[in-house]
């Protein structure tokens, strides 16, 4: 797979959970946050929703734009606190339920394709 082809897969897993969040806000909390932590106040879904669009809008910068191996490693580096997200948030103050996994799979998904990149990048003449 091609340096810009990781970029695009990169890309699309922003578009597809920011797109999520940004289409269909309510759903995200009804299925991910835990009925005692759920929010019914209505500031909640535009919360979630510009969650979304910045998701998406990282979408268009990783699909757009030109990638270094130093770009691949920073976004690699960049994503691993979420993953300290994940585990409180699921662990140690439970307030998602099993479908944070989705979030935590996203993220090792960006992990594994940012060591692609930076290894297809390392490989390829100067």
């Amino acid at each position: 797979m091609s340096a810009r082809n990781i970029q695009y897969a990169i890309a699309a897993v922003f578009f597809i959970l920011g797109g999520w969040c940004l289409i269909a806000p309510q759903s995200v909390i009804d299925l991910t946050i835990r009925p005692d932590y759920r929010p019914d106040d209505a500031i909640a879904p535009l919360l979630i929703g510009c969650f979304g669009a910045q998701a998406c809008i990282a979408g268009l910068f990783a699909a757009f734009s030109i990638f270094t191996r130093a770009t691949f490693l920073a976004y690699g580096i960049g994503v691993l606190p979420f993953f300290g997200f994940n585990i409180y948030f699921y662990f140690v103050e439970p307030v998602f339920n099993e479908l944070i996994l989705l979030d935590a799979a996203g993220n090792a998904i960006f992990v594994v394709l940012c060591f692609l990149g930076y290894r297809q990048l390392s490989q390829a003449p100067r």
